[in-house]
């Protein structure tokens, strides 16, 4: 809207986002725009453009009238249908099959080894062994494997699976 086209004590549709909604025209503010108070919430409303105002409010009018086009209503029984026809052409859905983690792997490394192992070594034994791989291919599982093994030494104390001997080694607890 223009400047010009606004009236003091007139009622307009204010732009908020993507909505609209009626603002009536109370004064013109001081530094420019104007002060006005919302309809709905009855709440001041400062407007500094008259950019953000799209016309006088008509209550009689939809959102889609508004606009210039027809509001079509969709049948709900053609999306329905839609759904069910896309739902009927997949076939019988198998389980996912859970990759075991890094620290389960590690778990099953230290079970089955004699000594202590480094973060380094487990991995190795894990891709060997095929137990587990980077499945994002990352430069640094050792120090990732490291880290949540300490994580769970902290956080789970006395009840953790892993046990800290030496420098940058690791048994399992009561071994």
């Amino acid at each position: 809207m223009k400047t010009t086209d606004i009236r003091i004590g007139s009622v307009y549709d204010l732009k908020v986002g993507r909505n609209t909604t009626p603002v009536r025209i109370m004064k013109a503010a001081e530094k420019g725009g104007w002060e006005a108070v919302g309809l709905a919430t009855n709440k001041p409303v400062a407007i500094k453009s008259a950019d953000r105002l799209v016309g006088p409010h008509n209550p009689k009018k939809t959102p889609t009238s508004a606009q210039g086009g027809k509001a079509s209503p969709k049948s709900s029984k053609s999306t329905s249908q839609a759904k069910s026809a896309n739902t009927a052409k997949r076939g019988p859905t198998s389980p996912k099959v859970k990759r075991a983690s890094a620290l389960d792997s590690a778990v099953r490394v230290l079970s089955e080894a004699k000594e202590p192992k480094t973060c380094k070594q487990m991995i190795e034994t894990m891709a060997a062994k095929d137990y587990w791989k980077p499945s994002q291919g990352g430069k640094t599982p050792a120090n990732t494997l490291y880290a949540a093994i300490l994580k769970e030494i902290n956080t789970k104390g006395k009840d953790s699976r892993f046990q800290k001997v030496g420098r940058g080694q690791f048994a399992l607890a009561g071994k």
